[in-house]
């Protein structure tokens, strides 16, 4: 069974709005590209795939790890008590 995909992160949506905002505004000023549909189709499209490129490398956070259990608390080991003999009075 496939794994479901994880969402982006704030910064991956941050980082590929922004690359594809400024990518978009750099194509287009340095293609010259007029009024013309096809050139600004093209261009955005461009522009999108590079936004999803840096967005998905990007690296995502790393789930953190279980916290570890707590070490038993040692106890030294308890001796045993042993009762002292019974000495019986000598007798006569």
């Amino acid at each position: 069974m496939p794994r479901p995909m994880p969402r982006p992160t704030t910064a991956q949506i941050a980082y590929g709005s922004v690359t594809v905002v400024f990518s978009t505004l750099a194509m287009l000023l340095l293609s010259r590209t007029g009024s013309g549909v096809v050139g600004v189709a093209v261009i955005a499209v461009a522009a999108l795939g590079l936004g999803l490129l840096v967005a998905m490398t990007v690296p995502a956070p790393r789930p953190s790890a279980p916290p570890m259990p707590a070490a038993p608390e040692r106890v030294p080991a308890q001796r045993a008590v042993l009762p002292e003999p019974v000495r019986e009075p000598a007798g006569p």
